[in-house]
């Protein structure tokens, strides 16, 4: 009785403290495409605009709150280029500039990377190169431009090995271009987005297919003028 408190007593806490959430609706969990809106309280702050999912689509990766789930449901694990679908938290932005004036904590991707070796303790971390190199990573700093801006989802913070590592919202490859497990838009989106997070705002991600859309509304009402979720 008292677990099943605190759990609901933690639930409302996520709930009510987010003022701030980008909405990504797919029309299933095997679409690479997606549509994306902002909120702040029940304000929308942007247009809706469309996003690329992983190639595969969506998984239920390890969410904050865990989402009615039906047993032949995909779920996320390492490397199957799926999006995680779920409610995260997000704790950063990353890029090339060596300085953002930003309301969010920064990741310069100078000389950092982040660690997709399941078998390395860090794993699922960013962080500087260590002296024993892990055996599979990702350098934030790339040739392309895919890394210029980006947004750290808290998706399996917990390090468990084979859920999924390097989450992001960064910049997309071409138009519509599909991601290996991330969720990508233009650069100007980006940019407007990380602009206007604000970590004091406990911004979330809420990413779902919309057989969840019902749900989802019920736990969010300051979404309920969202058209993804009728």
């Amino acid at each position: 009785m008292i677990k099943t408190f605190l759990i609901l007593t933690s639930l409302q806490i996520l709930l009510y403290c987010s003022q701030q959430i980008i909405l990504v609706v797919s029309d299933d969990f095997h679409t690479s495409k997606a549509l994306l809106e902002c909120y702040e309280d029940d304000k929308k702050m942007c247009g809706t605009f469309e996003v690329n999912l992983g190639k595969n689509g969506l998984g239920w990766g390890l969410s904050e709150v865990t989402l009615t789930q039906k047993p032949y449901d995909p779920q996320k694990h390492e490397g199957d280029k799926k999006a995680p679908a779920g409610i995260f938290r997000l704790t950063s932005v990353f890029g090339d500039k060596p300085h953002l004036s930003l309301n969010m904590p920064y990741i310069h991707n100078e000389d950092m990377i982040c660690v997709d070796d399941t078998h390395s303790k860090y794993y699922n971390t960013i962080i500087s190169m260590p002296q024993i190199k892990p055996q599979s990573f990702e350098k934030m700093s790339r040739d392309d431009h895919q890394y210029e801006l980006g947004i750290v989802v808290a998706h399996n913070e917990q390090g468990i090995k084979g859920a999924g590592s390097c989450i992001f919202l960064h910049v997309q490859r071409s138009e519509g271009a599909p991601t290996a497990g991330c969720t990508s838009m233009k650069l100007q989106e980006i940019q407007d987005i990380a602009k206007w997070l604000d970590a004091k705002k406990s911004p979330l991600l809420i990413q779902i297919p919309r057989s969840s859309a019902k749900e989802v509304k019920k736990l969010f009402p300051q979404l309920k003028n969202s058209k993804l979720l009728n």
